[in-house]
């Protein structure tokens, strides 16, 4: 075959492996509403996101009750019998809700034994419509058992639907059902359904207090289409704090389970952007295509799915998964450094390899990879400093975060091809291809010993090894042979190069530089042998330029990239005195009618309320008064002892409120204490046990997410030596609909920011034995 020809067709069959790996990983084709009845239909699972996600729908809200009232009205339709459970639920952080969950039970044939399909049905609080987050769940399940009982095919096991509440408040509801709820007694196996943005692959987790052999052995029977998963990101999940539905039924109930969830459009997670329109149908598609064959595999499947040994496994495009036991990591380890020590032996021999160029393929590669992560790290840097309205985007993931991955990529392309563009002659590319296997090597060696989920990169390292091989004994290989041994590099590592960003924003952005170029190492056997090394250097630095300019033009605020922003109204009812708040980093024409054009900065932040990413009040103004129900309050002492002091506290709010939140000096650590006849668990950080009353880690004490007008009655018992005394921040998400405020809507371009209190008017009180209120 001609020179040319070779390296063209090995070109394009990485350029179509490349393509495989993200589009042949989920579905493409949408079932229409016209599709028969046993099948699950997208467009049909659509119209009820459509139906659900019409308003935010956060616990206390009316729109809450009427997307409560609708999942019930369709499940009714399938002549399902529905029930809803309600209670207080307080969690081990302290927080607390009044969760109403909705449940059917479909029976089967066998003892009982149930598996339980599971999402959530309320959103973010306040203003996210929560269409994939997770109205998409929430669509997945109706339409999914629609169409399977439809198919009215008998099974053994129960399948029992749990719609759970107040998941975005503290996984309450949840937590409701796994202690009281008589029905968890019986379920052995769980399907949560989820996401943390609105588009792209939805990838599978696992949920398990054992090994995990048995679930993949039964998720790979089950057989579905486009399942995308790796034990890398398993390994990553049970080190890293979860927090799904899923997690509280394996830490209470010692349930097994699989998390469904896709990640990508993180800028719409939690927001006013969560809406019908941006939900990607083919991540809803392919969220039925894990439900149904899972739903009929484990329909009569043994639900018992313990297990004593861990297993590493990794999809490859179009379904296939491989896996392998972790008890093969050291011996496939060991076969590795002994299969490279013979090869490196009979290179050095035979002067095939030579240790001159061995060693020197150590700077090429040490530059690209070095220069590569500077590189994107500084530039993320630059962006930053020359567009400072990222800032505004908490997930750390702007609008056109996805052109700044891609310019990445082909920077670091540009920095490798460049600096391979005169790689000597064919036994030289040999030897300079040691160094990137030796590092690959090394990596395996950490893997094994430190996180063995992602062992299985090694097996991209043994397709290496034969590359080598090849290499040492052609003076020019066959470069189509060549593109087919990196195929596994490809598909093994290619799926991290954009997911990890993706997932933990772009501050990380230069782990995709660094793992661009431990990809480009292992495909250096094709890449090596080209002529044209330094034009391709010009051509990625051509798409690198073209990229960034894009994503420049694309860095405004409109209103399909709308801009956060904050306002609260703070009432302080001890010094009766009201002021804006707000967390924004820089004001826009909306902000600015609080705090001026150039708003004086808050130097330390005397309230401070808990946010997922730790964001607290940047600018404050001075506020009109207004005329605002205050709590009702009474702190009693009701009784006594040597060494402790017995308490009875009420608060009972006279407006409509969303959230009561109490503080107390962290040094107060409570004998007893109860809320609404709840307490709460204690919690492992790291290695010690801490509890949010008893042993406590945080100034906040209790926060209470309000469904009405609900009172709580806390009893408490304290050190007699301390006299106790809280602060009260009572907010309600109904600062823009206030007659006295009359604060003007935002402009279309803007939408409120998530994961903080935001919209709020709070009244701030300070309780003690001598403040009760009438």
């Amino acid at each position: 075959m001609p020179k040319k020809l070779s390296a063209f067709l090995a070109f394009f069959l990485i350029v179509i492996a490349v393509w495989l790996s993200y589009y042949g990983s989920h579905p493409h084709d949408l079932e229409p509403v016209s599709a028969p009845e046993n099948n699950f239909s997208t467009e049909r699972a659509f119209q009820h996101v459509q139906n659900i996600a019409r308003k935010p729908h956060y616990v206390g809200s009316s729109a809450h009750s009427e997307v409560r009232n609708y999942i019930i009205n369709e499940l009714q339709k399938m002549e399902l019998q529905v029930q809803v459970q309600e209670g207080f639920s307080l969690n081990t952080y302290g927080e607390m809700a009044r969760p109403q969950n909705i449940l059917c039970r479909i029976e089967g044939s066998g003892k009982g034994k149930a598996i339980a399909l599971m999402t959530h049905y309320d959103s973010d609080p306040h203003s996210s419509y929560g269409a994939s987050d997770a109205g998409s769940g929430v669509a997945t399940i109706l339409e999914g058992i629609r169409a399977f009982l439809a198919d009215s095919i008998p099974h053994e096991n129960d399948i029992i639907l749990l719609f759970s509440d107040a998941e975005e408040l503290g996984l309450n509801g949840a937590e409701l059902f796994i202690k009281e709820h008589p029905w968890a007694k019986d379920v052995q196996l769980a399907l949560n359904f989820e996401s943390r943005g609105s588009g792209g692959n939805s990838f599978m987790l696992l949920e398990t207090n054992k090994a995990n052999s048995a679930l993949i052995k039964a998720f790979k029977k089950a057989g579905p289409n486009f399942p995308v998963t790796n034990s890398l990101a398993y390994s990553l999940y049970k080190m890293l704090p979860n927090d799904t539905d899923l997690t509280v039924l394996r830490e209470h109930g010692n349930i097994n389970g699989f998390n469904f969830a896709f990640i990508d459009d993180h800028f719409d997670y939690h927001t006013a952007t969560d809406i019908p329109k941006n939900l990607d149908k083919e991540s809803l598609a392919q969220q039925g295509s894990y439900l149904m064959p899972l739903l009929y595999y484990f329909k009569d499947a043994k639900l018992d799915l313990d297990s004593a040994e861990d297993v590493l496994y990794f999809n490859l495009p179009f379904g296939k998964i491989i896996s392998y036991p972790f008890a093969w990591i050291f011996p496939m380890l060991i076969l590795g450094i002994l299969l490279f020590a013979v090869l490196l032996t009979y290179g050095l021999t035979t002067a095939r390899l030579e240790a001159k160029f061995i060693f020197k393929g150590f700077v090429p590669f040490f530059i690209s990879l070095a220069g590569s992560g500077l590189a994107v790290y500084l530039l993320w840097k630059f962006c930053l400093m020359i567009y400072p309205q990222y800032a505004e985007i908490q997930q750390g993931f702007p609008y056109n975060g996805y052109y700044y991955i891609y310019a990445a990529i082909f920077l670091s392309l540009t920095i490798s091809f460049f600096t391979y563009r005169n790689s000597g002659y064919s036994r030289e590319k040999a030897s300079l291809f040691v160094a990137p296997i030796f590092f690959w090597l090394f990596l395996c060696c950490l893997t094994a010993f430190f996180l063995e989920g992602a062992a299985y990169f090694i097996i991209a390292f043994f397709f290496g090894l034969v590359q080598l091989f090849v290499m040492m004994r052609q003076r020019q290989p066959n470069l189509l042979l060549m593109a087919l041994l990196s195929l596994p590099a490809i598909f093994i590592i290619l799926p991290f190069v954009d997911a990890f960003p993706v997932a933990l924003g772009l501050k990380i952005l230069f782990v995709t530089a660094i793992l661009t170029v431990l990809l480009f190492s292992l495909l250096l056997p094709v890449f090596g042998y080209f002529k044209r090394n330094r034009e391709l250097a010009l051509l990625c630095f051509i798409i690198f330029n073209g990229l960034f300019i894009t994503a420049h033009f694309k860095s405004d605020f409109n209103e399909d990239r709308p801009k956060p922003n904050s306002v609260v109204y703070l009432y302080d009812a001890d010094e009766n005195e009201a002021y804006w708040y707000s967390y924004d980093k820089m004001p826009d024409e909306w902000t600015e009618h609080f705090f001026g054009k150039e708003p004086e900065r808050i130097s330390s932040n005397a309230v401070h309320f808990d946010s997922k990413y730790g964001s607290g009040f940047t600018y404050k103004a001075s506020a009109p008064e207004i005329d605002l129900k205050e709590p009702y309050i009474s702190l009693q002492k009701t009784g006594t002892s040597a060494s402790a002091n017995e308490y009875s506290l009420k608060i009972a709010p006279k407006r409509e409120v969303n959230r009561l939140e109490l503080f107390a000096n962290r040094d107060f650590d409570f004998e007893e204490f109860e809320v609404n006849g709840k307490t709460a668990d204690s919690v492992y950080l790291g290695e010690n046990a801490f509890h949010i009353f008893k042993k406590r880690w945080k100034e906040r004490l209790l926060l209470y997410h309000a469904s009405s007008r609900d009172t709580i009655r806390i009893n408490f018992s304290l050190d007699s030596n301390k006299t106790p005394e809280f602060t009260l921040f009572e907010s309600s998400y109904d600062l823009l609909e206030n007659e006295q405020l009359d604060v003007q809507k935002r402009e279309n371009w803007m939408i409120p920011r998530p994961f903080v209190v935001n919209d709020a008017i709070i009244i701030r009180k300070t309780i003690n034995e001598d403040g009760n209120s009438n």
